[in-house]
């Protein structure tokens, strides 16, 4: 039978113990499709996000808004490591974004694409199915059935073949979504995927989250019509460089909420730098 310690030391180690719990991030919970603990992104010491926290819940179409500059972009590729981390933590259902790549798909901006690159729609989306495929192996029949599939479930297959940049803004869009789809991930980002389409691609893409989300997938989606947000997100994060608000959207997308949202963007910028100037000296 062991000895009973003295309750100061017992106090004394669960306080070590806290402190560990908390520099680690390991209170967040593991079978969350994502835990942020922690996080900074600065670019040139300059802050971009700051001390981000969140776990997002599952099965759950969830909004990222902010005014232009808030770091919306910035936090989808820092989840991703397309950006580096000042500081802070990623987990993808408790493991790096590394360790779970396969479980994430992701919808990049249209802009950020180089649609000049001589392939057509059916190749951009066999893309999505290299983590099953292996690189620099062939695309064999039964993926690109399955790319194929992808296109058909956005409306897209009977321009499978041809050429990326002789598509229209949407119809690209469109293809890049169904290259996610064609992951068939359990976790998807994706960045502005509304952005410059016509009505009837907005209608189509919302129907497609709607079935991933029916279907128990995350996801999550850089929006900025504020007009549809209570209409198309079960949960938001209202980011300005900091998560000003987060939660179900009947209960986070109030107006107090958007007045910190959008109008408090250069105070969190001049405190955030105070902060990382003031690190700097301590270092």
């Amino acid at each position: 039978m062991g000895v009973m310690k003295p309750i100061s030391e017992a106090r004394q180690e669960q306080g070590v113990t806290e402190s560990v719990r908390v520099a680690t991030g390991s209170e967040h919970p593991r079978t969350s499709p994502l835990s942020i603990h922690d996080m900074t992104v600065a670019y040139h010491r300059r802050p971009v996000l700051w001390d981000i926290d969140f776990d997002a819940p599952e099965g759950k179409l969830i909004g990222i808004i902010g005014p232009n500059g808030a770091g919306k972009s910035t936090l989808v590729k820092a989840v991703l490591d397309l950006v580096p981390k000042a500081s802070g933590r990623v987990l993808i259902y408790g493991k790096p974004y590394r360790l779970h790549r396969h479980l994430v798909g992701y919808v990049p901006q249209r802009e950020s694409v180089d649609w000049d690159f001589p392939v057509n729609a059916l190749d951009v989306v066999a893309m999505g199915r290299y983590g099953q495929i292996g690189w620099c192996l062939p695309v064999t029949r039964p993926h690109r059935d399955a790319a194929l599939a992808a296109l058909e479930r956005v409306g897209m297959a009977d321009l499978a073949r041809r050429q990326i940049s002789q598509l229209s803004g949407g119809q690209q869009q469109r293809v890049f979504l169904a290259r996610a789809l064609a992951q068939d991930a359990r976790i998807y980002f994706m960045d502005e995927p509304l952005a410059g389409v016509d009505a009837a691609t907005e209608a189509a893409v919302i129907r497609i989250l709607q079935d991933l989300r029916s279907g128990g997938k995350t996801v999550f989606v850089v929006h900025h019509d504020l007009q549809t947000v209570q209409e198309y997100f079960d949960t938001l994060i209202l980011l300005n460089m900091r998560i000003v608000a987060t939660g179900p959207t009947s209960e986070v997308f109030t107006r107090d909420n958007l007045q910190k949202t959008y109008g408090g963007r250069l105070t969190l910028l001049e405190e955030a730098a105070e902060a990382m100037a003031r690190k700097g000296k301590d270092e």
